[in-house]
């Protein structure tokens, strides 16, 4: 069999275009997912067309995409949750129910044909997408204001983490239903099942690596250990209980995230490893996929009212269970802009809904327009609110 090198040379130029359009992207304060998207749309067919999505990328952003989840889980911070309770609870709650059924809706009126099983699981996935949170930007923004280390920004901060797990969980729940050949009764029991064996293995895990790292805390073979569980993790979900890979390698994080010992080592050795390639295939991967020149008339309306829908969704939802929670108004407010924003979560949902059916490739320009002008839009709104407090 004669190796075809060709995968050299896309790897070769996502690196650099990603990086590239990142630190462009950086410049402007914005995150560098939204250069590495950019530069996907430049090597795609909506620019150059110089590289196209194969087997070998299609798969290297899968190993980023768990890579990312299981960070993301490494990074929770068990205590902040508990400090802020059951506030950020309710907040996250609602901020993942009104993105389902605005966004949803606007997908159903727009797109949607009909108002059966099909219809309104695409409906769903289109609400999931836009139901998780990128807490990143808001916390560089509220961060350059002095205005992180308050409770606000710490209401903020365990909102976002309870936000994804929330969506995740959700995801799981419709790529199960999604499975027309097994019955709900039988999904709902898998997941059930799930749960059970991520609290088993949870424990007997957790007790294996606190013994571990107290002889290898900084050690690289820590690293590996920890991340052949999360795949280990990610296979189990996926292939034994139909639940998506990256909540597998998300709760393998979580499982982790209390080993003070080890946990900032073993994420800053995977940060390297995620950073310097699979993560760049994976943002710049959906680039490859967002197709702009298929952008109709149609699906532009759409993408408008997503953006106003994406929005609104976070503002109103968050904004009510802060409200409810007894906050004033304008803190209320707060906490809704600082929702606001979509980042790498949203995109890695989108992906699932992809590679499951339910979200169709022509509307992946949608999704990113909305994901990207999202992000751009909180920092602005947030520094608009806190406008009369930072000139005092």
């Amino acid at each position: 069999m004669i190796l075809n090198y060709k995968f050299l040379l896309a790897l070769a130029l996502i690196l650099l275009f990603t990086k590239l359009f990142g630190l462009i992207t950086e410049k402007v304060h914005l995150p560098q997912v939204v250069g590495a998207l950019i530069a996907g749309i430049v090597l795609g067919p909506s620019c150059f067309g110089i590289l196209e999505e194969s087997d070998f990328l299609i798969k290297t952003a899968e190993i980023g995409v768990i890579m990312l989840m299981f960070l993301a889980g490494i990074d929770t911070d068990i205590n902040e949750l508990k400090h802020t309770g059951p506030a950020a609870c309710l907040i996250a709650l609602l901020g993942v129910l009104f993105p389902i059924i605005l966004c949803g809706g606007i997908y159903l009126i727009f797109i949607g044909k009909s108002f059966d099983f099909l219809t309104l699981m695409k409906a769903a996935f289109i609400g999931v997408v836009f139901a998780a949170t990128s807490v990143s930007i808001t916390v560089e923004t509220l961060n350059e204001m002095g205005k992180l280390k308050t409770n606000i920004g710490s209401t903020l901060l365990s909102a976002a983490i309870i936000d994804d797990i929330i969506g995740i969980v959700v995801l799981s729940i419709l790529t199960g239903i999604g499975d027309t050949s097994v019955k709900p009764a039988v999904v709902m029991l898998k997941i059930v099942l799930f749960f059970v064996f991520t609290l088993v293995v949870g424990l007997i895990v957790y007790r294996i690596f606190k013994i571990i790292s107290l002889e290898y805390a900084h050690t690289r073979r820590l690293s590996i250990w920890a991340l052949a569980f999360c795949f280990i993790m990610a296979f189990c979900a996926e292939h034994f209980f139909g639940v998506a890979d990256i909540t597998g390698a998300y709760f393998a994080g979580v499982i982790l995230c209390n080993l003070t010992d080890m946990r900032q080592y073993v994420a800053k050795k995977i940060t390297v490893a995620s950073y310097l390639l699979f993560s760049p295939v994976f943002f710049a991967g959906i680039g490859l996929r967002t197709n702009i020149e298929g952008i109709t008339p149609k699906i532009f309306l759409f993408a408008v009212f997503l953006l106003i829908g994406a929005i609104l969704s976070k503002i109103i939802g968050c904004g009510l269970a802060a409200k409810i929670c007894r906050m004033s108004t304008k803190d209320s407010l707060k906490i809704g802009v600082g929702m606001v924003a979509r980042g790498e979560v949203a995109l890695m949902v989108a992906q699932k809904g992809i590679t499951a059916g339910y979200i169709s490739e022509n509307l992946l320009p949608a999704i990113v327009i909305c994901v990207v002008l999202a992000a751009l839009a909180t920092p602005i709104m947030l520094k608009l609110c806190y406008k009369n407090e930072l000139s005092e």
